[in-house]
C-alpha cells in the first residue's frame, strides 16, 4: 500500500488585506503592553506568527515523495511561472500560478495514496491545507487524516510517535523535540543544514527566491522519509 509523505512551506498574507477591524483583532493583545519598545517586539513576534494560521497566509509549497521509492514531486508557486516541461529526476519541481493551483494538484496526487506520514501534520499541515483548500472552494481527495489520534493509519505522524502521543508531558523522557534535533539525534542530515529555514520563508517570497523555498521543502521531507523508515524498523508497534 502506497504511503505519502508530504511537508508544506506557508507565507503571511499581506497585512493590507485585512481590514481595519481585522487588523486591530490580530494586534488588540499589543495596545494592552504600556512600554513602546516592548509593544512593538510583541507586535513583530505577532507579525511572524501569522505565517502559522490559515486565515493570515497561504500555503506557497508542498512537497511530497512516495516513502517507498522516493520518487515525487515539489509543488511551489511562483509569480515568474514558467512550464518546466520535462524535468528529468526522481523528484519533480512543478511551479504553480497560484495556491488554488497548488492545492488542485496536491489533493489529486493525495487521492491515489492509501496512507501519509508528516512530523507534526495533524498539529499543523493538515488542518492548514484543510482550512486553506475550504476557503479557496478546491475539492478534498481525502478527508480521513484528522481521524482517531492514537492510530497510524491513514495518518502517522512522527510528531506524536516520537513522544508516545505526549506521555511524558513537556519535560520528560519522550519530550518533544523538533525535526532538526531528531535528525541529528539519529544521524540523519538535517533540512536546515544549508542554512535555511521555515522563518526564512517570507523574506525568500519577498525576495522571489521561489525555487530556494522548493528546494528547502525538499529537505524537509527527504528527512522525514528517513526518519520515518527508522521509526518503522525500531518502534513502530510499541504501545
Amino acid at each position: 500500500m502506497a504511503t505519502l509523505v508530504f511537508d508544506i512551506e506557508t507565507s503571511a498574507l499581506p497585512l493590507e488585506q485585512f481590514d481595519e477591524v481585522q487588523q486591530e483583532y490580530l494586534f488588540r493583545e499589543c495596545e494592552r503592553i504600556p512600554e513602546p519598545a516592548a509593544r512593538e517586539a510583541r507586535r513583530a513576534e505577532i507579525l511572524q506568527q501569522l505565517n502559522l494560521w490559515p486565515f493570515t497566509a497561504q500555503v506557497v509549497c508542498i512537497a511530497m515523495l512516495n516513502a517507498d521509492t522516493s520518487r515525487g514531486q515539489v509543488l511551489f508557486t511562483a509569480e515568474d511561472y514558467e512550464d518546466p516541461g520535462d524535468e528529468a529526476g526522481p523528484v519533480e519541481f512543478m511551479p504553480c500560478m497560484d495556491e488554488f493551483e497548488l492545492l488542485t494538484a496536491f489533493w489529486d496526487v493525495a487521492r491515489h495514496y492509501d496512507h501519509v506520514v508528516t512530523f507534526n501534520g495533524r498539529g499543523f499541515d493538515v488542518p492548514f491545507i484543510y482550512l486553506r483548500s475550504a476557503l479557496l472552494n478546491v475539492s478534498i481527495s481525502r478527508k480521513d487524516w484528522l481521524g482517531y489520534r492514537f492510530q497510524t493509519e491513514p495518518h502517522c505522524d512522527l510528531a506524536e510517535q516520537l513522544t508516545f502521543y505526549g506521555v511524558s508531558g513537556r519535560d520528560g523522557a519522550a519530550r518533544r523535540f523538533n525535526l532538526d534535533f531528531y535528525c541529528k539525534a539519529f544521524g540523519i542530515e538535517s533540512p536546515k543544514s544549508q542554512g535555511v529555514s521555515g522563518r526564512d520563508v517570507n523574506t525568500l517570497m519577498a525576495e522571489k527566491r521561489f525555487r530556494e523555498i522548493a528546494e528547502y521543502c525538499l529537505r524537509d521531507v527527504r528527512a522525514t522519509v528517513l526518519l520515518y523508515h527508522i521509526w518503522r524498523e525500531r518502534l513502530a508497534g510499541i504501545k
